[in-house]
């Protein structure tokens, strides 16, 4: 297994870097001063890059939401009960779930992976890939083993691949599991050297006793477990989650098919952190939608080096963030393929830019 991910990392190169040119002529070329649409033509260029076009446009666009379960649950980290997870799938195979809402709204498909819910389920749509149900304790002890981590980072791959060959053009990030937010705060805190404090949020709205709780868990999975930074799989399989893998691996066969991958919240931000550990290049792939109301997710991005499209508050996880700005790469998409030039509208691009 160990070298099924060299060869999907030895895939992933740099964004092509004449596209990237190509739209930074285009638009400066459009009639409009030059930089006035902002981020949008950052986004643009990032884009073009990509997915080597200087006009990108995505018409499959797919939301993979990586379903698991955390052992750490039973240490009271969380306002709602392990159960929500296994009964909040159906919600999403049924598509009433928030994430479904605004997926139908911007025209993309979401695909429901249980890749470690501590039950069964069983539905037409459901995409069935569990690796083990839910993780372990991890404040007593690994969550997983090195192998089971692996092996959930694999089925997030072949996720990504096979949408690939089914025409998706770009990926979101989603997941759903209560109790993520405690690993991905471990994880946060692994990788980065930074103090629980900082890391752990209120994820589903604990109380400030219940935060001083996780603080105290997170920091107690670390001290017994011994993350080893250097190593990212150690981390993954100490300290992580199921669904944290498969969105791992998620990331890693956009990058290695040249997809443009949009990360939601806290949660894919954790499985970006091991996406960039494995590979350095994949984080060339990746698009913030939105830093999250959870703390420690503005600094796990300032880490990464990406810079959010949006910041709402939003906390509810699933893909929606992600969701949500399918709509500004629409605008950017239709902005550069229907913009007309200075030279199309007979218009003197250095009388505007002067104005």
């Amino acid at each position: 297994m160990q070298s099924a991910i060299h060869e999907i990392t030895g895939r992933i190169t740099a964004p092509d870097e004449k596209s990237s040119q190509q739209a930074i002529l285009r638009l400066n070329n459009l009639t409009k001063p030059p930089g006035s649409l902002g981020r949008l033509e950052a986004l643009a260029v990032r884009l073009a890059g990509i997915s080597s076009t200087e006009k990108p446009s995505y018409t499959k666009r797919t939301v993979v939401v990586m379903a698991a379960d955390h052992g750490v649950c039973s240490e009271g980290v969380s306002a709602f009960p392990q159960e929500v997870t296994l009964q909040m799938a159906y919600n999403f195979l049924t598509g009433g779930a928030a994430v479904n809402v605004l997926a139908r709204q911007g025209n993309a498909e979401v695909q429901f992976v249980d890749i470690g819910i501590n039950g069964e389920l069983s539905h037409p749509d459901l995409i069935a890939r569990k690796v083990r149900m839910g993780t372990d304790n991890m404040a007593i002890g690994p969550a997983m083993s090195r192998d089971e981590a692996l092996q959930a980072l694999l089925v997030g791959v072949k996720v990504a691949e096979e949408a690939v060959q089914n025409g998706t053009e770009l990926f979101i990030t989603g997941e759903m599991g209560i109790g993520n937010t405690t690993a991905s705060a471990a994880i946060l805190c692994a990788f980065e050297n930074v103090s629980a404090e900082l890391a752990v949020g209120r994820g589903t709205g604990i109380d400030d006793a219940q935060l001083r709780n996780k603080i105290r868990v997170v920091s107690q999975a670390l001290h017994i477990n011994q993350p080893n930074a250097a190593d990212p799989l150690d981390v993954l399989s100490k300290v992580g989650g199921l669904e944290i893998a498969g969105l791992v691996g998620v990331i890693l066969g956009a990058a290695a098919n040249r997809v443009p991958v949009v990360l939601d919240g806290f949660i894919s931000g954790a499985a970006a952190l091991v996406a960039r550990a494995l590979a350095p290049e994949s984080i060339s792939y990746m698009i913030s939608a939105h830093v999250s109301g959870e703390q420690g997710h503005r600094l796990m991005l300032q880490r990464l080096g990406l810079e959010p499209l949006l910041d709402l508050g939003l906390r509810l996880g699933e893909g929606t963030g992600g969701a949500l700005c399918l709509h500004l790469i629409d605008a950017v998409s239709h902005i550069m393929n229907e913009m007309a030039t200075f030279e199309s509208a007979g218009v003197s691009g250095a009388e505007i830019g002067n104005q």
